[in-house]
């Protein structure tokens, strides 16, 4: 749900063409959409490409007077879409950087929730390998604390599907790290 500012914000951007606002709005949000968009290329010059894409392709959106019901899922709706066109475009597979522990915030809780312990280089790894909804909605619903309502939009499912496939993306990630723990 947007806030009263952010709603001011994009009424300024909107409705005056201002720059400044719109900055504002990007100050805002582009921590969470870059760490959003590096989950899914895991390249930092590919991540901050996109990220910028997205802000570029929904400050035009608002330029041309389109409606923006809630920013936030419009944000990750297109950052999403670049991801996707960014795969369908990429000839070769990039080579995965191992992410900063200390950008990714969340992630012990993420531990205590599936009530595993170990350390966050192994959860992040086990991230990685999840299929990509499972890891999408984790980001989304865990580390981005988004609704499961704003979720259900940015992946477009209802919200009891987002619930059912949040649960299903903590269930796998749990046993991937047992599967993968020493005996």
């Amino acid at each position: 749900m947007q806030s009263l500012k952010e709603k001011y914000l994009l009424f300024k951007a909107k409705s005056f063409n201002d720059a400044e606002a719109y900055g504002q709005i990007y100050d805002r949000y582009i921590e969470r959409i870059y760490r959003f968009i590096f989950f899914k290329v895991s390249n930092q010059s590919d991540a901050e490409d996109i990220a910028s894409e997205t802000f570029l392709k929904v400050w035009q959106y608002i330029k041309e007077g389109q409606p923006v019901k809630n920013l936030n899922a419009l944000l990750y709706s297109v950052a999403r879409n670049l991801v996707i066109d960014h795969y369908r475009l990429q000839v070769k597979k990039r080579e995965y950087e191992e992410p900063l522990i200390a950008d990714i915030k969340n992630i012990s809780g993420i531990a205590e929730m599936i009530d595993f312990k170990t350390d966050e280089g192994k959860i992040l790894k086990a991230l990685k390998s999840l299929k990509d909804e499972y890891g999408e909605v984790i980001i989304l619903r865990f580390f981005d604390d988004l609704s499961v309502g704003e979720t259900a939009k940015i992946i477009g499912k209802s919200q009891n599907n987002t619930r059912v496939l949040a649960h299903r993306a903590l269930g796998a990630l749990r046993k991937m790290l047992e599967e993968n723990m020493p005996a």
